[in-house]
């Protein structure tokens, strides 16, 4: 099957079709599937279209497919719903513990794969769906949103052309109350604090910094509430980069909602509000030898974008930015946060070279959605 679809896209890449239109199949039909994955394809809808939807849950199966008007297969005909023609890739909207199986499974039946964050719960995941992609010739991107929004691309740039001076110190929180049963603090699930919200921060530290961190050291909180009887509370975390520029921040799923950073240089500060949300006004301020710059973003659809970005790639056989490398690049911080809250002790990471970073050009901007009442799906705090 993937030669036979290998082949398709050979045959399409040597007629010329450029203005073609890639065909995906949503696997995964949460809340954020529902609320903003599946209304962006009216932003993407120059070079992507949605054909497919893969869910286990019956309602799920009648009410949206009547509304998009695509054919909806179960877990157990995920294989039938791969060998569409019409399906080119995959957007996986799972459970963090079920990415890299589906990912794998897509990539070998010849489907590009567009992967939610974290990618893989350990690095030999993703490791393995690096590698599936690579052998079946077909794209893997890890779907960091942020990687294509103008308020923190302006950031970015910022930094890049020395606005601040040298970049130093990296600080930011990310916290809301969270309601259970939810799968964020189901340990099975690949639920945690730093999983589901924590990746945000490391990322955004390190796009800004332009490098990898050397060493982490965190704190971890789980208190008595029965909430978090199987993940941590909330995490304090510090990740030291090259040239003792450091990063910190704090994260909870049982404080009031915060989704903040700042970057302090050498001459100047940049802070963004409601920086990590997919919903709501962004603001921007700089700050420059005492003298302030702020300004207020109206809320744009951030899935659009990265949909239409990830069939421009597949179209024109280009480069992906945020790639399964990215991914790979978080998960493993991640996973040494954990070791450490655990032991009490910093963890050492090894050399990664990172060569590709977010940019400016990478910039897309597309209107706000309007989402439809979700079906059996819960918001993030499960309220």
């Amino acid at each position: 099957m993937a030669a036979r679809k290998q082949a398709g896209r050979q045959a399409t890449k040597r007629a010329g079709k450029s203005s073609r239109q890639i065909g995906y199949a949503v696997v995964g039909l949460g809340h954020f599937a529902q609320d903003a994955i599946l209304p962006a394809f009216k932003n993407a809808k120059k070079n992507s279209r949605l054909v497919a939807l893969v869910s286990g849950d019956p309602q799920k199966h009648r009410a949206l497919g009547k509304r998009h008007g695509v054919p909806v297969y179960t877990y157990d005909q995920y294989e039938e719903c791969l060998a569409l023609p019409e399906v080119d890739a995959v957007y996986i909207a799972l459970p963090n513990a079920q990415h890299a199986e589906y990912a794998v499974r897509a990539a070998r039946a010849g489907a590009h794969v567009l992967c939610e964050k974290p990618l893989a719960l350990d690095e030999n995941q993703c490791l393995e769906m690096i590698r599936a992609a690579e052998e079946s010739d077909v794209k893997l991107m890890t779907a960091y949103r942020l990687h294509f929004e103008s308020t923190n691309l302006e950031a970015v740039e910022a930094v890049r052309k020395g606005k601040i001076g040298e970049p130093r110190l990296f600080s930011s929180s990310f916290s809301f109350q969270i309601q259970g049963p939810n799968i964020r603090i189901d340990r099975e699930a690949g639920g945690g604090v730093v999983w589901d919200i924590g990746v945000y921060c490391i990322n955004a530290a390190r796009y800004l910094f332009r490098a990898e961190p050397q060493e982490v050291f965190a704190f971890k909180a789980k208190g008595k509430d029965e909430r978090f009887a199987e993940t941590e509370e909330g995490l304090s975390a510090v990740l030291r980069f090259p040239e003792d520029r450091l990063a910190s921040f704090n994260l909870s799923f049982g404080a009031a909602p915060t989704a903040t950073y700042q970057l302090v240089g050498t001459q100047g500060s940049i802070r963004l509000d409601n920086a990590y949300e997919y919903k709501g006004k962004m603001t921007f301020e700089l700050e420059v030898k005492g003298k302030k710059k702020k300004r207020t973003l109206p809320q744009r659809d951030q899935i659009g974008p990265e949909l239409s970005y990830f069939s421009d790639c597949i179209l024109k056989d280009r480069q992906v930015e945020p790639d399964g490398w990215e991914g790979l690049a978080d998960v493993r911080i991640v996973r040494a946060l954990y070791t450490s809250a655990e032991t009490g002790r910093p963890v050492r990471l090894e050399p990664f070279e990172k060569r590709l970073r977010p940019t400016a050009e990478q910039e897309q901007r597309r209107p706000p959605v309007e989402p439809p009442e979700p079906i059996n799906a819960a918001p993030p705090s499960g309220g």
